[in-house]
C-alpha cells in the first residue's frame, strides 16, 4: 500500500515538473498585460502602445495597455513585481521604475534587481544641454570653462528635486567639478519659461520637449547628454564626442517581468521585442518621441540585468553629492 502511495506521489510530482516548460512552451494563450507606470497620453505611454501594437502579430495575442501611475513610477513596478510570474503580465520599465525609485526613497517598494526577469533594453531618451540665448559659449568646452569661472553666480533649472532634469544638471555640474545652485520647478514648463526669459543660466531637459525651443532660436544648444546623436537633434554634438566620455544623462525604457517568470517565456517575449523594434514604421513612431533604439547587442536580457545595476552605481553617487534626502 505504501509502495504504491509513493507511486502516486512520484507521478505527480513529475507532472507538476512537467507542467511548467509546457505551459511555458504554449505560451502565450491569453492576452498579455503591459504596466506603464504613467499616466495615459505622456511620451511613455505612447511609447508602450507603440510597442504593444507591434508585439501582437509576433505574440499571436493581444498586448493590452494598463496605466498604474504614481510614487514617480513604483506604484506600476510594484504591481509588476508581485504579479503571477505566468509570462502574462509584463513592464515598461523606466529610469524611473529601476533607478529613482530605488534611490529616492527610504523604503522602496522593491527590489529593482531581484524582483524582476530581463526580458530586454529598447530605447534611450537623453537629455540635451540648453542655455539662455546670451550665455557666452558655443560647445561644451567654452561652457564648462565659464562655469569654472562663473559658478557662484549661476543658476540651473530643473522640473523638481529628483527629477530627471535635475539630476542631469547635477551630473553635468559633478563632472565639471563645480557647485551651481539649483532651482527646483513645478514642471519643466515654468523652468524652460524662465531660462528663455534669462532668470536662469541652463537647464538638461529631454530631447523632444526641447527641440521646439531650440529650433525656434529661444535657446541654445550645448550638447546631447549621450552616447550617439538624436535623431531629433542630428545637429547637436553629444558630450561624448566633446570631450566627456561619462557624461550621459539618457532616460531608459525596458520591458521587465515578475521575478520567477520561465526563461522560455522571457526569451520569446525578447525575441518578439525584437521584430519590432527592427521595423522601420516603428523606429520612426519611437524617434518622433526623442527615443533612439539601442543597438542589438544591447539588448539581451543579460545585458538589461548588468545595465540595470549599473545605473544604480552610477546615479548613487549623483543622488548623495547633489544633497538629496531620501523620502
Amino acid at each position: 500500500m505504501t509502495s504504491c502511495r509513493n507511486w502516486v506521489l512520484a507521478c505527480l510530482a513529475g507532472a507538476i515538473v512537467v507542467s511548467s516548460p509546457a505551459r511555458a512552451q504554449q505560451w502565450p494563450q491569453n492576452p498579455i498585460k503591459l504596466v506603464v507606470s504613467a499616466a495615459a497620453g505622456g511620451p511613455i505611454d505612447v511609447f508602450a502602445r507603440v510597442m504593444a501594437e507591434s508585439l501582437t502579430p509576433s505574440l499571436g495575442q493581444s498586448v493590452i495597455v494598463e496605466n498604474i501611475a504614481g510614487a514617480g513610477g513604483a506604484i506600476g513596478g510594484q504591481h509588476v513585481a508581485r504579479a503571477t510570474p505566468d509570462g502574462y503580465t509584463a513592464l515598461l520599465g523606466t529610469s524611473a521604475t529601476h533607478t529613482f525609485s530605488q534611490l529616492l526613497y527610504k523604503k522602496p517598494l522593491y527590489d529593482a534587481q531581484a524582483d524582476f526577469a530581463s526580458v530586454g533594453l529598447m530605447a534611450e531618451i537623453p537629455l540635451v544641454l540648453i542655455t539662455r540665448k546670451d550665455l557666452p559659449a558655443q560647445t561644451l568646452s567654452e561652457f564648462v570653462a565659464y562655469a569654472k569661472a562663473n559658478a557662484p553666480k549661476m543658476n540651473y533649472g530643473s522640473a523638481g528635486v529628483g527629477s530627471s532634469t535635475h539630476l542631469g544638471c547635477a551630473l553635468l555640474a559633478s563632472a565639471m567639478a563645480v557647485q551651481i545652485n539649483h532651482v527646483p520647478y513645478r514642471g519643466t514648463g515654468p523652468a524652460m519659461q524662465d531660462l528663455m526669459a534669462g532668470r536662469i543660466d541652463f537647464l538638461c531637459e529631454i530631447v523632444v520637449t526641447a527641440a521646439p525651443q531650440i529650433e525656434g532660436n529661444n535657446v541654445k544648444a550645448i550638447a546631447t547628454m549621450a552616447l550617439e546623436r538624436s535623431p531629433v537633434l542630428p545637429n547637436v554634438p553629444t558630450t561624448v564626442e566633446s570631450g566627456f566620455p561619462k557624461l550621459t544623462a539618457e532616460s531608459f525604457t525596458a520591458l521587465f517581468m515578475p521575478r520567477g517568470t520561465p526563461r522560455e517565456i522571457t526569451d520569446k517575449m525578447n525575441s518578439a521585442m525584437l521584430r519590432a523594434l527592427d521595423e522601420p514604421q516603428v523606429r520612426a513612431k519611437l524617434q518622433q518621441l526623442g527615443a533612439s533604439v539601442v543597438k542589438p547587442e544591447r539588448r539581451t536580457p543579460a545585458y538589461l540585468a548588468n545595465f540595470v545595476g549599473d545605473e544604480l552605481t552610477k546615479w548613487r553617487k549623483i543622488v548623495e553629492t547633489s544633497g538629496i534626502e531620501p523620502q
